[in-house]
């Protein structure tokens, strides 16, 4: 009898703020997670009066958008994995920002409950836009969504 394992999709997540370990939402929404690894992302982070950070990217550093259907998204991180990842630094003042990067195995429990907690609503009005971006993570390129700001750069 052949033994065929199925792999399941995984959900990557690059965060950089209250969602780090030891972060005040870590907790609540990153537990189930397999893996938390160090990594880093080329942007800036803003500190908002409202006690929580907003990651500004470059235009060009955003491969895809999410979407409001957590397995599409998945599949389509899968795929974007396979073509080659670039980390150079975008035109501009970009600084390296650490991060963390949070890998989950069940993407359709885990990334609804991010989403509203970042206020990502992709058919409504959004605090935050899910990106997908280039990470690097252990001396490795992977690609990972994570939150940045709408109104700063997200939006094409």
């Amino acid at each position: 009898m052949q033994n065929k394992e199925h792999k399941r999709p995984l959900l990557r997540l690059f965060v950089y703020g209250t969602l780090k370990r030891g972060g005040r939402n870590y907790r609540n929404f990153c537990t189930r997670s397999v893996s938390v690894s160090s990594a880093t992302v080329w942007g800036r982070v803003y500190h908002l009066p409202e006690g929580f950070p907003a990651l500004v990217l470059a235009e060009d550093q955003i491969l895809a958008k999410g979407t409001a259907n957590p397995r599409f998204d998945t599949l389509h991180l899968m795929q974007r994995q396979k073509m080659q990842l670039n980390f150079n630094r975008p035109v501009g003042d970009w600084s390296l920002i650490q991060g963390e990067l949070v890998t989950f195995a069940n993407p359709l429990r885990d990334l609804p409950p991010i989403d509203w907690l970042e206020g990502f609503r992709p058919n409504g009005a959004s605090l935050y836009q899910r990106a997908m971006v280039v990470v690097q993570s252990r001396h490795c390129l992977v690609t990972a969504w994570t939150y940045c700001m709408q109104n700063l750069s997200c939006m094409q």
